[in-house]
Order: structure tokens, then C-alpha cells, then sequence
């Protein structure tokens, strides 16, 4: 062999067609949970398993390097860090309205978020006509 990529592609071809590796489709099989293997909460309701608590920590030092990177000298880079707090401040709104809406009352969120309930729901509540729970 003259052309060293000349047979680096073994894959069948049709005969006929246009030189395309002749590929079988994959068949997807369908997402499905087990329920018996799922743990149940209070209520029925389920929580998913998810890595928050690994991701939460990779945005804190990711947060804590941008800082010191602007402390080295990028005074514009300043703006960009602020405009994180109003993010962070709409992420948490976010969170707490989905959890809320989840079933999680005033006082559960108040307790993770080391306030009263009382706090937690003038900190958060949407519209402040909800009734604290």
C-alpha cells in the first residue's frame, strides 16, 4: 500500500451506491424506570438522583478562580463577577419556585436554607400573596 490511509476503512459497502459504509440502524430501546427500584418519598412524590451536590462544587471553584483571576489585574473582569450575584440570586428563585411547586412547604425550604419560614417566604415567594406554611 502506496496511501498509508488506504484500508483504514473496512467497513462493508453496498454495491451500487455511492461508496457509504452500509450502516445498520441502532435500535433505541425506550427509557423506562423500574419502579420497584426506585425509592418512594412521603406523598408519592419521587426525587430524582442527581450529582447537585458534585456540580454545586464545581461552580464554586470555578467562581472562586474567576476571582482570583481578576484579582490579578482584569479590573474589567469585575463587572462580569458581579453579574454572577444576579444569576446566583435568580438560579435560587428558580429553585425554590420549582420545589414549591414540587410540594416542599415554606418551612422544608426554610430549613435548607438555614431561615425561618417566615424568611424563606419573603425571600421567595413569587407573588407575596402566598400563604406561609
Amino acid at each position: 500500500m502506496n496511501n498509508p490511509a488506504e484500508g483504514l476503512n473496512n467497513a462493508p459497502r453496498r454495491a451500487g451506491t455511492s461508496g457509504q459504509p452500509d450502516v445498520e440502524p441502532v435500535a433505541m430501546r425506550p427509557a423506562a424506570v423500574n419502579a420497584s427500584l426506585t425509592p418512594s418519598r412521603p406523598n408519592g412524590r419521587r426525587r430524582r438522583l442527581v450529582e447537585n451536590s458534585e456540580y454545586v462544587g464545581f461552580l464554586e471553584r470555578t467562581i472562586r478562580a474567576a476571582g482570583r483571576r481578576i484579582a490579578a489585574g482584569d479590573i474589567e473582569g469585575l463587572a462580569d463577577l458581579m453579574r454572577l450575584s444576579g444569576e446566583l440570586e435568580t438560579a435560587m428563585q428558580t429553585a425554590v419556585t420549582g420545589l414549591r411547586q414540587f410540594g416542599y412547604s415554606w418551612s422544608e425550604v426554610g430549613r435548607v436554607a438555614g431561615m425561618t419560614k417566615q424568611s424563606a417566604h419573603q425571600r421567595w415567594s413569587a407573588t407575596g400573596s402566598e400563604e406561609a406554611q
